[in-house]
């Protein structure tokens, strides 16, 4: 009886980590009108790497986007953010708002890129630009793929 109650335990442990895991970071469908704006600029960031309060108001303030007028139609507006949304961060490590929305200001970004996992220097490396450049580190980031083991810290 012990033993099954051990097994019991384990796999509902394992089930628990992966939900939450699954609603932390979960891989939205792509929407084609996010990736030809905001790719135009920056990389697409997976609409789970932010909860859904912090992009209504990103989108709110598209005039005056981290410095920048990014624009757009109210139809184009109302789709991506209405998408953004509806696949914004579920679970309880991501659903925090970040400082100003900002997704290397949030708990679970510092926690993961603390400078015990992320040496500080490397974000001033040419190749890598800042803590916003994921690309440069994790090579499926657009797709929401943060694997820690296909990280490659570039030079």
């Amino acid at each position: 009886m012990k033993i099954f109650k051990t097994s019991v335990f384990i796999l509902c442990s394992l089930a628990a980590l992966q939900s939450a895991f699954a609603d932390s970071f979960k891989q939205a469908p792509v929407l084609d009108t996010y990736t030809q704006e905001c790719a135009s600029c920056h990389m697409a960031y997976p609409p789970a790497l932010l909860p859904s309060a912090s992009w209504q108001r990103i989108m709110a303030s598209l005039n005056k986007h981290y410095g920048v007028d990014a624009s757009l139609d109210a139809a184009s507006q109302k789709k991506i953010g209405t998408w953004l949304s509806n696949n914004a961060a579920a679970g309880k490590r991501t659903s925090l708002e970040p400082p100003k929305d900002r997704i290397t200001q949030s708990d679970w970004f510092l926690r993961k890129h603390n400078s015990h996992e992320v040496d500080p220097a490397v974000w001033k490396r040419a190749s890598v630009g800042s803590p916003s450049n994921c690309n440069a580190c994790h090579a499926k980031a657009a797709q929401g793929d943060f694997e820690e083991d296909s990280v490659r810290i570039p030079k």
